[in-house]
């Protein structure tokens, strides 16, 4: 599948139409609803190569990483992918247990790229990346599938990060 085609599977089976609250505050008048694609093996398997084509070189970081809900299948596909270990990183520390806020094997001073799914703010991503740094990791870049063009760039460029994508709302089509 080739990358226009994936970005077109995405609108179709992904995009939906209507009022939406996102996770930012803001309403829209569209969304993508990560998880009609990343369910789905024929949409996974070509968008983790799509993903593993905007990776740095597999030998200057360690692992992946990405937030928890909606990006984990995501990173555990790209992680299959390029021969990779990823943790999953909570949104809060869980009160029991464990208690980890990170899932998986992560050692201090290791580097990471943080996989996320729909970037609009990056909120989710930044504070995945927040956590990740207070415990010693160098998060090297966020890599999502979608940038929404609504602030993460800066957002991510204004905490001292890199940010890639594999598609853009405008790459997409769509002009809402």
């Amino acid at each position: 599948m080739t990358k226009e085609e994936l970005g077109k599977k995405i609108v179709e089976v992904a995009l939906l139409e209507g009022d939406f609250t996102l996770r930012s505050g803001k309403k829209s008048k569209y969304y993508f609803d990560k998880y009609l694609f990343n369910t789905k093996p024929e949409v996974l398997r070509p968008l983790a190569v799509e993903i593993a084509k905007l990776l740095p070189p597999l030998d200057s970081f360690d692992r992946l990483a990405a937030p928890e809900l909606g990006a984990i299948s995501i990173a555990a596909a790209v992680a299959m992918e390029v021969g990779k270990p990823f943790v999953m990183v909570r949104k809060a520390q869980k009160d029991y247990g464990t208690a980890k806020v990170f899932e998986g094997e992560i050692k201090p001073g290791e580097k990471v790229v943080l996989i996320e799914d729909i970037l609009t703010t990056a909120g989710a991503a930044l504070m995945a990346a927040e956590h990740l740094k207070n415990f010693g990791v160098e998060v090297l870049n966020i890599t999502g599938v979608i940038d929404r063009e609504e602030g993460a760039l800066a957002n991510v460029e204004q905490a001292g990060l890199e940010m890639k994508a594999v598609f853009t709302k405008t790459e997409l089509g769509i002009a809402k």
